[in-house]
């Protein structure tokens, strides 16, 4: 069985009041990005590390990896107009039979018993998705109108994603949709069940300058 590790890297810093898009940035002296591919890497099982970026950064991204020392190995690959068609880039390197694992390049905190989970159960059941429970109240807003909805029913999905090979490289076979926010709901308009696993709270999508400060603190932790 051969593992696979797609880390899909397309954001543009924006949101972070950044220059550089937010996988560059550094957290405890290194890239972002290169913490969450060490967090594959290290994995017992060693992935194969596919890395999916804008070709506009390629020369950037290496030029980072020089300065920082950084050889482990991974696979580079041009990144597309769409999360969608970026992750679909990636998938042509991989072949079944396998288990894929696709991952937000700005989640450096995953850890090694969170992913064998997954790939676990991905291999075992097809698909495993991390979810946590929402833990704050929550409101629908509409036509200037909020409604309280219940949170019980409502659920945070996380990456890694892990599918079985055929059934995500047959998933990526569809035409793109506006609706396919991640991998999940790509596989599911097969008419795939999704199955959610626990998630992480600890595993944030580094997305404003107080998540670096978060994942700053747990990284001084470990």
């Amino acid at each position: 069985m051969t593992y696979y590790a797609i880390i899909v890297a397309g954001g543009t810093g924006s949101r972070m009041g950044a220059q550089i898009p937010k996988q560059f940035l550094e957290l405890n002296g290194i890239p972002i990005l290169m913490h969450s591919i060490k967090a594959f890497y290290q994995w017992p099982l060693v992935p194969k590390i596919i890395l999916v970026m804008h070709p506009d950064f390629h020369d950037h991204w290496k030029k980072l990896c020089d300065e920082h020392k950084f050889t482990t190995p991974h696979t580079l690959v041009p990144g597309g107009k769409t999360r969608f068609h970026s992750v679909k880039n990636g998938l042509e390197h991989v072949q079944s039979p396998g288990v894929v694992a696709v991952h937000d390049a700005v989640r450096p905190l995953v850890n090694h018993q969170f992913i064998t989970n997954l790939f676990q159960n991905a291999q075992l059941n097809g698909n495993a998705i991390p979810a946590v429970k929402c833990r704050d109240s929550i409101r629908k807003v509409e036509n200037n109108t909020s409604i309280a909805l219940n949170r019980e029913h409502y659920y945070l999905v996380q990456t890694p994603q892990c599918f079985t090979s055929e059934m995500i490289l047959k998933a990526y076979e569809q035409d793109f949709k506006e609706e396919f926010t991640d991998d999940a709901s790509v596989v599911e308009n097969m008419g795939v069940k999704i199955l959610l696993t626990d998630g992480d709270y600890k595993n944030i999508k580094i997305t404003y300058p107080e998540d670096l400060l978060f994942a700053e603190a747990i990284i001084g932790r470990l």
